[in-house]
């Protein structure tokens, strides 16, 4: 069975196109709160993943021994626009731990962000693996290597101490073991894996609600770590970017985490829940209506409307409206079973 259509984009009155895709929501207890579409299907967690991969960093003393500030702890959770605050977080991470940009290996990239990338372009300069939107979380990587005197040359490879070791977290996290997590490599070239939409929305959930049997310092870090991003949502995306702006317009009540190919997970703080969202066709943007749609169907007071997120005009090239891009009333209408 196909999962349903979340998101349409019309030209007039006709549907031109539209995004197909599945939501899954965790309650305090672990159980499916609300669900569209098939929340056993297998899809890589991608960027969605670096708040659990941050998590050994802040659990062993690391970020504390070092000194990390909140903003930088919330970079290496970040897929960030590489603006001057980001490239000064990832710069000031590496100056603490005795390393320098050239020990990143996420691989050059040009800035995500509009600004920065013009004003690199205008530089004439190339983009290097510091413009890289995972360059804090290969940051926080390098970090642990160091207070653990592991190797920082092989720190990407699957079997690295530190990757065996964020492996195992992440694992704990979903409520899966080791060998359950199917791995990958990501864009950044380290390991990532793939679970079903489920066991995503159950991370994110214990995020903010941990498990009992999870170790103290595990569930400190959690903490440390959703306040980091709650407090400085610049830092794990940046401006005009829908993480960083639902995150600041929900003040912290929602923590909001894109992935590639139309990837995006919540975690909600008051309410001791967790999301997951993934787009079948793999495009950037449906999730992003879709996740704010579920954010207001929550009843969750937002300090700015993120209209832009409600319904995207699709201009021509003379600049005529010829439709746009929005949930399907069909989305809106489940969605009314999940009013809290």
């Amino acid at each position: 069975m196909e999962n349903p259509i979340l998101v349409e984009r019309t030209r007039g009155n006709v549907v031109e196109s539209f995004h197909r895709g599945s939501i899954c929501m965790v309650n305090q207890q672990g159980e499916v709160a609300f669900s569209l579409g098939n929340i056993n299907q297998i899809s890589f967690t991608r960027s969605a993943l670096k708040l659990f991969q941050s998590l050994p960093l802040v659990a062993s003393g690391a970020a504390q021994h070092f000194g990390l500030s909140t903003e930088e702890i919330a970079v290496t959770c970040g897929s960030h626009n590489a603006e001057k605050e980001h490239v000064d977080a990832v710069l000031s991470i590496l100056s603490k731990i005795g390393l320098e940009a050239s020990n990143l290996k996420c691989g050059p990239q040009m800035p995500t962000g509009k600004a920065p990338r013009k004003a690199l372009q205008a530089s004439g300069e190339k983009p290097q693996d510091i413009h890289n939107n995972c360059s804090g979380k290969h940051a926080g990587f390098l970090a642990l290597c160091q207070y653990y005197n592991w190797p920082t040359e092989s720190y990407l490879h699957h079997d690295h101490p530190l990757q065996k070791l964020i492996k195992t977290t992440v694992a704990g996290m979903m409520a899966l073991r080791d060998h359950e997590l199917i791995e990958g490599e990501d864009g950044c070239s380290a390991p990532n894996y793939a679970t079903s939409l489920y066991h995503q929305a159950l991370g994110y959930k214990n995020l903010v609600c941990p498990p009992h049997q999870l170790d103290d310092n595990y569930a400190k870090a959690c903490e440390t770590i959703i306040n980091a991003c709650a407090r400085n949502p610049l830092y794990i995306a940046g401006r005009n970017r829908f993480c960083t702006d639902l995150t600041k317009a929900s003040q912290g009540l929602v923590i909001g985490k894109t992935g590639a190919d139309g990837v995006f997970c919540m975690a909600f703080p008051k309410h001791k829940m967790g999301c997951a969202i993934k787009i079948d066709d793999g495009k950037m943007g449906p999730q992003y209506f879709a996740a704010l749609a579920v954010v207001k169907a929550m009843g969750i007071r937002l300090e700015d409307d993120l209209s832009d997120y409600v319904s995207a005009a699709l201009l021509n090239w003379n600049k005529h409206e010829t439709g746009e891009e929005k949930c399907s009333e069909w989305l809106y209408d489940k969605l009314q079973a999940i009013a809290l």
